[in-house]
C-alpha cells in the first residue's frame, strides 16, 4: 500500500508512480505539488522560496488517511484502492480535500471511487517527456468567483466561465481566483491551458508542464485571501510621487521640439502634469534600442527641460528586433532571441518584419539593459513603457515558438513578467529607487518587479469602456494594484465627434479615479511622416490634449485634472497600502463590504481605496445613474454634499460635468463639493 511521510512542514504521500506533497507556504496556505515519476521539481515561476507561517503546523497520520494543518486551512489526504478485477493489481490513489479549520469544506478533488473511474490528477505523456495535465475539483455549486486577471468582458462572477490561459494583445492572463466560500486558489504554471468554473465541477488544465503545482489559501474576508496572495508571490514597490499625476499621450509626439512644446502648453495654462511619453517609433530600427538623431537630436537636453517643467519623460520600448537592428547579429550569435520551432523566422510584422527578444534568458535581459542603460536612461529618462509584452505574435500559434526557459506552450505565460523583471532590476542596479514601469500584459508576481500594467490596444467604444472597469477589478483581486486604461480608448476617435467627445469626458472621468491617470489613443485622422530624403516613417495621429475636443470638453476635463490632483494625498496612503499588504486600489464593492450580498453582483460600480465610491457613467447620453450604497455605512455625495444612510439604492444626477462619487461615513471631507 502506498505511504505518508512527513518532512519539515509537508505531508508526502508516495504511490505507484506517482508522488505527492502538500506543504505550508504562508499564513493559511499550502502548496501542493505532484509528479506521475520523478521527483518533485522546486519550480519557481512566482512561488520563488517558502513563506515562512506564523501558526503551528500540525501533521497527522491515521492508516490510510492524514490531516496538514497551516492557521485557517485544513487539508485531508485519504488514500484508497480500486478493484481491477481477479488477477490483477489493485488501483492506488489518493484524494484530496480542503476545509476552514471550522469544519466548512473549500474545495475537493473529484472522487475515483465509482464505476466512472476518474482521476482528479490526469497526466497524459506527450512527446519531448511533459505531460498534459487535467487537475478536477468538485466545487460549491454557489460560490461566486473573482479574479484571473483581465479578460475582455464584462463578466463580473466567473462562475460558470471558462478562461484561456495565455497572453494576448488586451489579455493578461494570472490564474489567481478568489471564491465566496472562503478560499483563494493559484495555479502556480505558466504553461498554455485553460481553467474552467463549471456548476459541477472546476477544472485547471495545463498543454504541457512537468508536474501539477497550486497554491490553497482560506481566509475569512476577500481582503484576506488577496493579501495572502500577494505575501508569496511578492509585494509592489512605493509608487513615486510622479506616478499619482496626470499622463499625457498619443500615438505619438515624432519630434522633440512637438512632446516639449506640449508639456510646455500645459504649464502655460496652469495644468497639472507629471508625465509626458515618448511613444514608439522614436528609434531608427525596432530593436535598436535609442532615439532616432534625426527626430530627437539631444534627448539629454530633452529630459532636462522637462524637468525643470516638473515633469518625467516615459519611454516606449518594444521587444521586437528587426534584422537590419544595430543589435540583431549579437543578440542572434548569442541565443537570445525567441526560436520558431519550424519555417520562416518571422515572428511579427509592424513597419518591419521581427523577431522577439527573449525575455526569459538572463544574458538577453543583461545585454538589452546595457543598451537602455547608455542611449535612455544614462540621459536621465526613470520611466520606461514595455510594450509588447505578451508577446504579440503575428500568429498565436503558441507550438511555434520556443525561449530559452522552454517551449511557448510550457512557459509562455511567464514572458511579460519577465520583460518587466529585465527593467526593473537594471534600473534597481543602477540606483533607482522604486522603479515604476507601464506594461502591456503580467502574470503572477509581475507587481514586484514595479510592473504598472495597462489594458492594452482596446477600441474607443462604450462596450470597451465598461469591459475596462470589470477587467481593472479582477486585476487589483489577482494581486496587481496598479492597473489603468488608455483614456478614450487606443484605436480610432476624432477629436471632433460630438459622440467621442461624451465617450472621452466619461472616461476621462473614471481615469481621475484610477491607479494612474494617463490620457491616450490613435486619434483619427492620422498624418503621414517622413524623413528629410522623403523616406515615409511611422504616422502621427490627430491631438490628444485636453484642449483638443472643444471649449466645453476643455473645462471639464481641466476641472478634473484639479480633482485629480486634490486626491494626491489620498493616493499616497492608497500606494502605501498596496506597498505593504497587496491591497489593490480598485475594490470590488464587497472587498469592502463583504457581509453585504448585493456588493457581490456590483460590477459597474467600485470602492476607490477604502473611503470613495465610484459608480462612472457608462452609457451615451445618460445624465443621471442608479447607485447603491451598501449598509453599514453613510454616505456623502462629492457633488452636493447631500448625505444618504446606507443600504438603498439611490438614483444620483450626473450631468456631462459630473461622474457620481460618494464619501464613506464622512470621511475624506476634503472633498465635498468636488465636480
Amino acid at each position: 500500500m502506498a505511504s505518508f511521510t512527513t518532512e519539515g512542514d509537508a505531508l508526502i504521500w508516495h504511490g505507484p508512480g506517482e508522488t505527492l506533497r502538500v506543504q505550508a507556504w504562508g499564513d493559511d496556505s499550502l502548496r501542493i505539488r505532484c509528479r506521475p515519476m520523478g521527483d518533485i521539481l522546486d519550480t519557481d515561476y512566482a512561488l520563488d522560496v517558502p513563506v515562512p507561517t506564523s501558526s503551528v503546523i500540525a501533521i497527522g497520520r491515521d492508516g490510510e488517511s492524514a490531516v496538514i494543518v497551516n492557521g485557517k486551512i485544513k487539508a485531508v489526504l485519504t488514500a484508497r484502492r480500486s478493484f481491477m478485477g481477479a488477477g490483477i493489481p489493485d488501483s492506488v490513489g489518493c484524494r484530496v480535500e480542503y476545509f476552514h479549520v471550522d469544519g466548512r469544506p473549500l474545495l475537493r478533488e473529484i472522487s475515483g471511487e465509482n464505476a466512472l473511474k476518474l482521476k482528479a490528477r490526469r497526466f497524459q505523456q506527450i512527446p519531448g517527456g511533459e505531460y498534459r495535465l487535467t487537475a478536477s475539483f468538485e466545487a460549491p455549486s454557489n460560490e461566486k468567483l473573482y479574479g484571473m486577471g483581465q479578460y475582455q468582458q464584462e463578466l463580473f462572477d466567473l462562475k460558470g466561465a471558462t478562461f484561456e490561459l495565455a497572453q494576448r494583445n488586451s489579455q493578461a492572463s494570472i490564474p489567481f481566483v478568489i471564491s465566496s466560500a472562503g478560499y483563494g486558489f493559484f495555479w502556480h504554471d505558466p504553461s498554455i491551458g485553460r481553467a474552467s468554473f463549471n456548476t459541477n465541477r472546476t477544472e485547471w488544465a495545463s498543454e504541457c508542464t512537468n508536474q501539477l503545482d497550486y497554491w490553497i489559501t482560506a481566509g475569512d474576508q476577500p481582503a484576506d485571501l488577496v493579501r495572502r496572495f500577494v505575501e508569496v508571490t511578492g509585494r509592489p514597490p512605493m509608487m513615486p510621487d510622479y506616478g499619482l499625476g496626470f499622463w499625457q499621450c498619443k500615438l505619438r509626439y515624432w519630434n522633440q521640439e512637438q512632446l516639449l512644446e506640449v508639456a510646455r502648453e500645459y504649464k502655460r495654462r496652469g495644468l497639472p502634469l507629471d508625465v509626458i511619453v515618448c511613444d514608439f517609433f522614436h528609434w531608427p530600427h525596432q530593436g535598436d534600442f535609442r532615439f532616432d538623431e534625426e527626430f530627437f537630436p539631444d534627448p539629454a537636453a530633452m529630459v532636462a527641460e522637462l524637468g525643470g517643467l516638473g515633469v518625467e519623460l516615459m519611454v516606449s520600448v518594444w521587444p521586437q528586433v528587426t534584422f537590419g537592428s544595430e543589435n540583431y547579429r549579437p543578440l542572434a550569435d548569442g541565443n537570445m532571441l525567441v526560436r520558431t520551432e519550424a519555417g520562416i523566422d518571422l515572428q511579427m510584422r509592424f513597419q518591419e518584419p521581427t523577431v522577439f527578444l527573449d525575455a526569459t534568458n538572463p544574458a538577453a535581459r543583461a545585454y538589452v539593459w546595457d543598451v537602455c542603460k547608455r542611449n535612455y536612461h544614462d540621459k536621465g529618462v526613470r520611466l520606461f513603457w514595455l510594450d509588447e509584452a505578451e508577446p504579440e505574435y503575428e500568429t498565436y500559434d503558441f507550438a511555434a515558438y520556443r525561449y530559452h526557459a522552454g517551449s511557448a506552450l510550457q512557459v509562455g505565460n511567464l514572458y511579460p513578467k519577465m520583460f518587466s523583471r529585465l527593467f526593473y532590476e537594471g534600473m534597481v542596479a543602477a540606483g533607482q529607487e522604486n522603479p515604476v514601469n507601464l506594461v502591456r500584459c503580467a502574470w503572477a508576481g509581475s507587481q514586484r518587479y514595479g510592473a504598472l500594467v495597462w489594458s492594452g490596444d482596446i477600441g474607443s467604444t462604450w462596450d470597451d469602456f465598461r469591459r475596462q472597469i470589470t477587467a481593472g477589478l479582477h486585476m487589483g483581486i489577482a494581486g496587481i494594484p496598479w492597473w489603468t486604461t488608455d483614456v478614450g480608448g487606443f484605436h480610432s476617435g476624432d477629436p471632433d465627434d460630438p459622440a467621442f467627445r461624451e465617450l472621452l469626458v466619461r472616461w476621462f472621468q473614471y481615469g481621475v479615479f484610477c491607479p494612474v491617470m494617463r490620457l491616450h489613443g490613435d486619434r483619427t485622422p492620422a498624418t503621414e511622416v517622413r524623413r528629410a530624403d522623403g523616406t515615409p516613417t511611422c504616422p502621427t495621429g490627430a491631438d490628444n490634449e485636453i484642449w483638443s475636443f472643444g471649449d466645453e470638453v476643455y473645462e471639464i476635463l481641466a476641472t478634473h485634472l484639479r480633482l485629480r490632483e486634490s486626491l494626491r494625498p489620498y493616493l499616497r496612503e492608497l500606494m502605501g497600502e498596496s506597498h505593504e499588504l497587496g491591497s489593490p486600489v480598485l475594490r470590488t464593492m464587497f472587498y469592502e463590504f463583504p457581509g453585504d450580498e448585493r456588493c457581490w453582483d456590483l460590477a459597474d460600480q467600485y470602492m476607490f481605496g477604502p473611503d470613495l465610491l465610484v459608480a462612472p457613467v457608462v452609457r451615451p447620453g445618460a445624465r443621471e445613474r442608479t447607485v447603491y450604497l451598501p449598509a453599514g455605512a453613510r454616505w456623502t455625495s462629492l457633488h452636493g454634499g447631500h448625505v444618504y444612510e446606507g443600504g438603498q439604492e439611490v438614483l444620483l444626477d450626473a450631468p456631462l460635468s459630473v461622474i457620481p462619487v460618494l464619501a464613506r461615513d464622512g470621511r475624506r471631507e476634503e472633498l465635498t463639493n468636488a465636480p
